[in-house]
């Protein structure tokens, strides 16, 4: 009975040295390193200043699909630690939908304030009720613009990722429908998923339908790794180095022979490797999850200060690192005064 008690004992303390692993990780340093790379981007295209415009190098794509990566890791594990269908998604749907309801009706109407049309004329045009309905239904490009707001351009060029989001909810159930629980065959089948999508992906671009390809299922390819290293954590985190020294050469691959191939593996392995690496990031996100809130608003913010004229009218740097605050600040207050409260 002892040498029974203590072999418990073992499988008990593994098991948790695992569990330890796995939870102490640096997604929130990623995902609000990720928001950044994103909102310096569009601060650099949106803003209109010639001296800001360095900052339309920053890799707002490669973020994205870190975000996908990331998106691919931490959607399969709550479904699987999920007790039911419902109960995962009640979780996921609280997770993005308030916030996202949030920026359209706050968008709508407080963007009235710097459209060209007056207060009767912005609110009588059907423009409005279109935006709210179809980018309710996260089909924002059916309806990306409100009458007189920044020249008829889009309000929020952002939230295009939210509709492939949402796809990802719900395609997760229906692959480990398709796969089972048998780790061998759920590998074999994510792989064949994984060239297909590349198959889309690449397709569609030698077209130069880019828009297309950035659709779920080119974006698959982005998605699956990070469900690929979930499903094989263990072996991961005992290999991590070298995986990384080989993604980190093999991308270069792909750069060369202008192909997506290898590249959307690497990057959710890169990612992987920065989220179970540099323990000292490990309480990063310990005072809230800001980086939805920042995500989902910069856009918008970015644009109501070029429409102002701040990065014109004033030093555009120090216009820069207000609207950052600016953006900081939002994203804080919508974590701890709405998006927490639905959790």
């Amino acid at each position: 009975m002892s040498i029974v008690h203590s072999i418990k004992k073992v499988i008990f303390a593994g098991n948790k040295i695992q569990m330890q692993d796995i939870t102490r990780n640096n997604f929130d340093f990623i995902r609000v390193l990720l928001a950044f790379i994103v909102f310096l981007g569009h601060l650099g295209t949106l803003s209109a200043s010639p001296d800001l415009r360095i900052f339309e190098h920053s890799p707002i794509e490669i973020a994205v699909f870190g975000f996908f990566a990331v998106s691919g890791f931490l959607i399969a594990r709550s479904y699987e630690r999920s007790s039911s269908l419902k109960s995962y998604l009640k979780k996921r749907i609280r997770r993005i939908v308030p916030a996202y309801l949030l920026v359209i009706f706050l968008c709508a109407i407080l963007l009235s304030l710097v459209s060209t049309y007056s207060f009767t004329e912005y609110f009588s045009n059907t423009q409005v009720y279109k935006y709210l309905f179809w980018n309710s239904l996260f089909l924002n490009f059916k309806a990306p613009w409100l009458p007189g707001v920044f020249g008829n351009q889009a309000v929020n060029g952002a939230l295009w990722t939210l509709k492939i989001e949402m796809c990802y909810y719900f395609a997760v159930p229906l692959l480990f429908l398709l796969f089972g629980k048998n780790n061998k065959y759920r590998n074999v089948s994510l792989v064949i998923l994984y060239f297909l999508s590349l198959i889309y992906l690449n397709y569609f671009e030698s077209l130069n339908k880019i828009s297309l390809a950035k659709q779920l299922p080119g974006t698959l390819s982005y998605f699956i790794p990070g469900m690929l290293i979930y499903f094989n954590f263990d072996k991961f985190i005992q290999h991590k180095n070298i995986i990384f020294i080989i993604a980190f050469v093999t991308v270069w691959i792909d750069l060369f022979l202008k192909v997506q191939l290898f590249s959307p593996m690497m990057i959710g392995v890169i990612v992987m490797y920065v989220a179970y690496s540099f323990k000292f990031l490990n309480n990063f996100g310990k005072y809230g999850d800001f980086t939805y809130g920042i995500y989902i608003f910069h856009f918008p913010i970015i644009r109501t200060f070029q429409t102002l004229g701040l990065f014109e009218d004033y030093n555009p740097f120090v216009m820069a690192l207000v609207c950052m605050l600016v953006v900081i600040a939002v994203g804080i207050s919508s974590w701890h005064l709405y998006e927490k409260r639905f959790l």
